[in-house]
Protein backbone atom coordinates (compact mmCIF):
# COMPACT_ATOMS: atom_id res chain seq x y z
CA UNK A 1 0.00 0.00 0.00
CA UNK A 2 1.52 3.42 -1.39
CA UNK A 3 2.48 6.17 1.89
CA UNK A 4 0.62 9.16 2.46
CA UNK A 5 3.44 10.98 0.89
CA UNK A 6 3.60 8.66 -1.94
CA UNK A 7 0.38 9.47 -2.47
CA UNK A 8 0.16 12.92 -2.08
CA UNK A 9 3.32 12.91 -4.67
CA UNK A 10 1.36 10.98 -7.37
CA UNK A 11 -1.99 13.09 -7.16
CA UNK A 12 0.07 16.26 -7.69
CA UNK A 13 1.89 15.40 -10.46
CA UNK A 14 -1.33 13.94 -12.10
CA UNK A 15 -2.63 17.74 -11.18
CA UNK A 16 0.42 19.30 -12.74
CA UNK A 17 0.33 16.89 -16.11
CA UNK A 18 -3.49 17.56 -16.47
CA UNK A 19 -2.92 21.35 -16.23
CA UNK A 20 -0.88 21.01 -19.47
CA UNK A 21 -3.40 19.15 -21.09
CA UNK A 22 -4.40 20.97 -24.85
CA UNK A 23 -8.44 20.11 -24.57
CA UNK A 24 -8.65 23.26 -22.73
CA UNK A 25 -8.35 26.81 -22.65
CA UNK A 26 -4.86 28.21 -21.48
CA UNK A 27 -6.24 30.57 -18.67
CA UNK A 28 -8.25 26.81 -17.30
CA UNK A 29 -5.01 25.39 -17.31
CA UNK A 30 -2.88 28.51 -15.47
CA UNK A 31 -6.33 28.14 -12.95
CA UNK A 32 -5.66 24.78 -12.36
CA UNK A 33 -1.72 25.10 -11.69
CA UNK A 34 -2.82 27.66 -9.27
CA UNK A 35 -5.33 25.12 -7.44
CA UNK A 36 -2.58 22.97 -7.15
CA UNK A 37 -0.71 25.14 -5.56
CA UNK A 38 -2.60 26.26 -2.84
CA UNK A 39 -3.79 22.70 -2.08
CA UNK A 40 -0.05 21.12 -1.52
CA UNK A 41 2.78 24.03 -1.40
CA UNK A 42 2.35 26.19 0.88
CA UNK A 43 4.56 29.17 2.20
CA UNK A 44 6.35 27.73 5.22
CA UNK A 45 6.73 29.22 8.47
CA UNK A 46 8.50 32.32 9.43
CA UNK A 47 7.80 33.57 5.75
CA UNK A 48 6.17 36.87 4.76
CA UNK A 49 4.64 38.11 1.74
CA UNK A 50 3.49 41.35 0.36
CA UNK A 51 2.94 42.60 -3.20
CA UNK A 52 4.97 44.81 -5.21
CA UNK A 53 4.91 46.47 -8.35
CA UNK A 54 8.33 46.02 -9.51
CA UNK A 55 8.28 48.93 -12.28
CA UNK A 56 6.25 47.96 -14.27
CA UNK A 57 6.13 44.22 -13.59
CA UNK A 58 3.59 42.67 -10.53
CA UNK A 59 4.87 40.73 -8.09
CA UNK A 60 5.80 39.69 -4.65
CA UNK A 61 8.32 40.17 -1.73
CA UNK A 62 9.11 36.86 0.28
CA UNK A 63 11.10 37.83 3.26
CA UNK A 64 12.40 35.31 5.33
CA UNK A 65 12.59 36.45 9.38
CA UNK A 66 16.53 36.04 9.29
CA UNK A 67 17.65 38.21 6.09
CA UNK A 68 21.25 39.11 5.53
CA UNK A 69 20.79 43.20 5.16
CA UNK A 70 21.56 44.18 1.51
CA UNK A 71 20.69 40.16 -0.01
CA UNK A 72 18.63 40.06 -2.94
CA UNK A 73 17.50 36.92 -5.31
CA UNK A 74 15.11 37.91 -8.49
CA UNK A 75 13.37 34.78 -8.72
CA UNK A 76 11.46 33.72 -11.83
CA UNK A 77 9.23 30.53 -12.20
CA UNK A 78 9.05 27.98 -14.74
CA UNK A 79 5.95 26.77 -16.71
CA UNK A 80 7.48 26.57 -20.33
CA UNK A 81 6.57 30.45 -20.30
CA UNK A 82 2.78 30.10 -20.80
CA UNK A 83 1.51 28.90 -17.16
CA UNK A 84 3.05 29.40 -13.86
CA UNK A 85 2.50 32.49 -11.42
CA UNK A 86 3.75 33.73 -7.90
CA UNK A 87 0.39 31.56 -6.25
CA UNK A 88 2.71 28.82 -8.01
CA UNK A 89 6.02 29.37 -6.92
CA UNK A 90 5.70 31.45 -3.50
CA UNK A 91 5.86 28.34 -1.18
CA UNK A 92 9.34 26.87 -2.90
CA UNK A 93 10.20 30.88 -2.90
CA UNK A 94 9.69 30.56 0.62
CA UNK A 95 11.91 27.35 1.13
CA UNK A 96 14.51 29.01 -0.95
CA UNK A 97 14.08 32.76 1.21
CA UNK A 98 15.66 30.62 4.64
CA UNK A 99 18.21 28.86 3.07
CA UNK A 100 19.59 31.49 1.52
CA UNK A 101 18.83 34.33 4.18
CA UNK A 102 17.95 36.87 1.31
CA UNK A 103 14.48 38.70 0.24
CA UNK A 104 13.26 37.73 -2.82
CA UNK A 105 11.35 39.52 -5.53
CA UNK A 106 9.18 36.65 -7.05
CA UNK A 107 7.81 38.33 -10.26
CA UNK A 108 4.30 37.90 -12.54
CA UNK A 109 6.17 38.04 -15.81
CA UNK A 110 3.88 38.01 -19.35
CA UNK A 111 3.08 34.80 -20.82
CA UNK A 112 2.65 33.47 -24.09
CA UNK A 113 0.71 33.28 -26.16
CA UNK A 114 -0.69 36.77 -25.15
CA UNK A 115 2.80 38.05 -24.92
CA UNK A 116 5.29 36.07 -26.82
CA UNK A 117 9.20 36.48 -26.84
CA UNK A 118 10.89 38.90 -25.73
CA UNK A 119 7.85 39.91 -23.07
CA UNK A 120 9.23 37.61 -20.38
CA UNK A 121 12.79 39.12 -20.56
CA UNK A 122 12.14 42.71 -20.92
CA UNK A 123 9.87 41.82 -17.52
CA UNK A 124 12.47 39.98 -15.77
CA UNK A 125 15.00 42.54 -17.09
CA UNK A 126 12.98 45.81 -15.75
CA UNK A 127 12.60 43.38 -12.34
CA UNK A 128 16.34 43.67 -12.15
CA UNK A 129 16.89 47.27 -12.70
CA UNK A 130 14.11 47.63 -9.90
CA UNK A 131 16.06 45.88 -7.32
CA UNK A 132 18.93 47.76 -8.80
CA UNK A 133 16.71 51.02 -8.30
CA UNK A 134 15.80 49.77 -4.66
CA UNK A 135 19.32 50.00 -3.69
CA UNK A 136 20.52 46.36 -3.97
CA UNK A 137 24.07 46.12 -4.92
CA UNK A 138 24.26 43.70 -7.99
CA UNK A 139 27.29 42.21 -6.10
CA UNK A 140 24.68 41.23 -3.67
CA UNK A 141 22.01 40.13 -5.64
CA UNK A 142 21.40 36.41 -7.03
CA UNK A 143 18.77 35.61 -10.28
CA UNK A 144 18.09 32.14 -10.15
CA UNK A 145 14.68 30.10 -11.65
CA UNK A 146 13.27 26.55 -12.46
CA UNK A 147 12.69 24.83 -15.57
CA UNK A 148 11.51 27.74 -18.37
CA UNK A 149 12.85 30.39 -15.58
CA UNK A 150 15.71 28.66 -15.16
CA UNK A 151 16.25 29.52 -19.36
CA UNK A 152 14.80 33.00 -18.61
CA UNK A 153 17.56 33.61 -15.70
CA UNK A 154 20.72 32.49 -17.99
CA UNK A 155 19.03 34.58 -20.83
CA UNK A 156 18.68 37.61 -18.64
CA UNK A 157 22.41 37.28 -17.18
CA UNK A 158 23.52 37.41 -21.17
CA UNK A 159 21.48 40.13 -22.01
CA UNK A 160 22.74 42.42 -18.87
CA UNK A 161 26.15 41.06 -19.92
CA UNK A 162 25.52 42.23 -23.84
CA UNK A 163 24.13 45.52 -22.78
CA UNK A 164 27.23 46.38 -20.26
CA UNK A 165 25.10 46.72 -17.08
CA UNK A 166 25.99 45.36 -13.76
CA UNK A 167 25.78 41.67 -13.65
CA UNK A 168 24.74 39.66 -10.12
CA UNK A 169 26.67 37.82 -8.32
CA UNK A 170 25.65 34.51 -9.39
CA UNK A 171 23.01 32.57 -10.78
CA UNK A 172 21.27 29.12 -9.70
CA UNK A 173 18.75 26.95 -12.28
CA UNK A 174 17.00 24.09 -11.01
CA UNK A 175 16.13 21.78 -13.86
CA UNK A 176 16.77 24.81 -16.29
CA UNK A 177 14.88 24.39 -19.88
CA UNK A 178 18.15 25.86 -22.18
CA UNK A 179 17.53 24.27 -25.47
CA UNK A 180 14.10 24.84 -26.88
CA UNK A 181 14.75 22.85 -30.02
CA UNK A 182 14.80 19.46 -27.74
CA UNK A 183 18.09 18.35 -29.42
CA UNK A 184 19.41 16.72 -25.98
CA UNK A 185 19.72 13.40 -26.16
CA UNK A 186 17.82 12.66 -22.95
CA UNK A 187 14.88 13.59 -24.65
CA UNK A 188 14.17 10.64 -26.18
CA UNK A 189 16.34 8.01 -24.08
CA UNK A 190 14.52 9.53 -20.56
CA UNK A 191 10.96 9.76 -22.03
CA UNK A 192 10.24 6.24 -20.36
CA UNK A 193 11.62 7.23 -17.05
CA UNK A 194 9.93 10.93 -16.58
CA UNK A 195 7.52 10.65 -14.29
CA UNK A 196 6.68 14.17 -15.03
CA UNK A 197 7.25 15.48 -18.78
CA UNK A 198 6.80 14.29 -22.08
CA UNK A 199 8.83 15.21 -25.00
CA UNK A 200 4.98 16.10 -27.23
CA UNK A 201 3.77 17.97 -24.15
CA UNK A 202 5.87 21.27 -24.28
CA UNK A 203 5.27 21.69 -28.64
CA UNK A 204 3.26 24.04 -27.84
CA UNK A 205 4.79 26.58 -25.79
CA UNK A 206 8.00 26.36 -27.76
CA UNK A 207 5.68 27.67 -30.68
CA UNK A 208 3.54 29.68 -28.78
CA UNK A 209 6.71 31.24 -26.71
CA UNK A 210 9.17 31.92 -29.61
CA UNK A 211 7.07 33.35 -32.41
CA UNK A 212 8.77 34.57 -35.17
CA UNK A 213 12.10 34.35 -33.93
CA UNK A 214 14.41 31.27 -34.38
CA UNK A 215 14.15 28.84 -31.57
CA UNK A 216 18.07 28.58 -31.46
CA UNK A 217 18.35 32.73 -30.95
CA UNK A 218 20.23 32.87 -27.46
CA UNK A 219 17.83 34.44 -25.27
CA UNK A 220 15.21 31.73 -26.23
CA UNK A 221 17.45 28.78 -26.12
CA UNK A 222 20.52 30.03 -23.97
CA UNK A 223 22.44 26.78 -24.44
CA UNK A 224 23.41 27.99 -27.83
CA UNK A 225 24.70 31.34 -26.45
CA UNK A 226 28.40 32.78 -25.96
CA UNK A 227 28.90 32.16 -22.39
CA UNK A 228 31.74 33.92 -21.66
CA UNK A 229 31.95 36.43 -19.04
CA UNK A 230 28.70 35.13 -17.07
CA UNK A 231 28.73 34.77 -13.03
CA UNK A 232 29.23 32.04 -11.02
CA UNK A 233 26.40 29.52 -11.67
CA UNK A 234 24.91 26.74 -9.75
CA UNK A 235 23.10 23.96 -11.71
CA UNK A 236 20.84 20.95 -10.22
CA UNK A 237 18.88 18.39 -12.35
CA UNK A 238 17.09 14.96 -11.55
CA UNK A 239 18.53 11.74 -12.90
CA UNK A 240 15.57 11.10 -14.45
CA UNK A 241 14.38 14.32 -16.32
CA UNK A 242 14.01 14.35 -20.52
CA UNK A 243 15.79 17.95 -20.08
CA UNK A 244 18.66 16.65 -18.28
CA UNK A 245 21.17 17.50 -21.15
CA UNK A 246 19.82 21.11 -21.11
CA UNK A 247 21.62 20.89 -17.66
CA UNK A 248 24.37 18.69 -18.48
CA UNK A 249 25.36 20.47 -21.94
CA UNK A 250 24.96 23.56 -19.95
CA UNK A 251 27.94 22.98 -17.43
CA UNK A 252 30.17 21.52 -20.11
CA UNK A 253 29.78 24.87 -22.14
CA UNK A 254 30.24 27.06 -19.35
CA UNK A 255 33.20 25.20 -17.76
CA UNK A 256 34.64 25.88 -21.38
CA UNK A 257 33.81 29.37 -21.53
CA UNK A 258 35.77 30.07 -18.44
CA UNK A 259 32.62 30.52 -16.10
CA UNK A 260 32.99 29.37 -12.35
CA UNK A 261 29.83 26.39 -12.55
CA UNK A 262 28.80 23.73 -10.08
CA UNK A 263 26.76 20.91 -11.06
CA UNK A 264 24.52 18.76 -8.71
CA UNK A 265 22.78 15.61 -10.59
CA UNK A 266 20.22 14.05 -8.27
CA UNK A 267 19.53 10.69 -8.24
CA UNK A 268 15.61 9.37 -9.14
CA UNK A 269 14.95 12.74 -8.92
CA UNK A 270 12.43 14.61 -11.81
CA UNK A 271 11.74 18.05 -12.98
CA UNK A 272 11.93 20.40 -10.22
CA UNK A 273 11.51 18.32 -7.57
CA UNK A 274 11.77 20.82 -4.78
CA UNK A 275 8.13 21.99 -5.63
CA UNK A 276 7.79 18.84 -3.62
CA UNK A 277 9.40 20.02 -0.84
CA UNK A 278 6.97 19.37 1.93
CA UNK A 279 7.08 15.91 1.03
CA UNK A 280 10.49 14.79 -0.55
CA UNK A 281 13.45 14.90 2.10
CA UNK A 282 15.63 15.19 -1.39
CA UNK A 283 14.02 18.51 -2.39
CA UNK A 284 14.67 20.20 1.31
CA UNK A 285 18.47 19.20 0.91
CA UNK A 286 18.59 20.56 -2.23
CA UNK A 287 17.07 23.95 -1.37
CA UNK A 288 19.87 23.53 1.68
CA UNK A 289 22.46 23.29 -1.01
CA UNK A 290 21.17 26.39 -3.00
CA UNK A 291 21.46 28.50 0.07
CA UNK A 292 25.28 27.29 1.05
CA UNK A 293 26.01 28.47 -2.75
CA UNK A 294 24.47 31.66 -2.03
CA UNK A 295 25.94 32.18 1.30
CA UNK A 296 29.29 31.06 0.37
CA UNK A 297 29.56 33.14 -3.39
CA UNK A 298 27.82 36.70 -1.40
CA UNK A 299 30.22 35.65 1.21
CA UNK A 300 33.14 36.17 -1.57
CA UNK A 301 31.52 39.45 -2.62
CA UNK A 302 31.41 41.52 0.58
CA UNK A 303 33.00 44.92 0.06
CA UNK A 304 35.22 45.78 3.33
Amino acid sequence: MPTLRATIIQRIMRDFKNALLLDVPIETRRQRLDAVARRGIRVPRGVSVQTVAAGPVPGEWIKPETVEPGRGILYLHGGGYVIGSPTTHRGLAGHLAIASRAKILLIDYRLAPEHPFPAALEDALAAYRFLCDQGFDPRHLVIGGDSAGGGLSLATALSLRDSGAPLPAALFLISPWTDLTFSGNSVHERAERDPLLKPYSSDWMVETYAGSYPLTHPYISPLFADLHGLPSTFIQVGSEEILFDDSARLEKKLREAGVPVEFEEWDQMWHVFHAFVPYVPEAKEAINHIGQFIEKTLGDQQTP
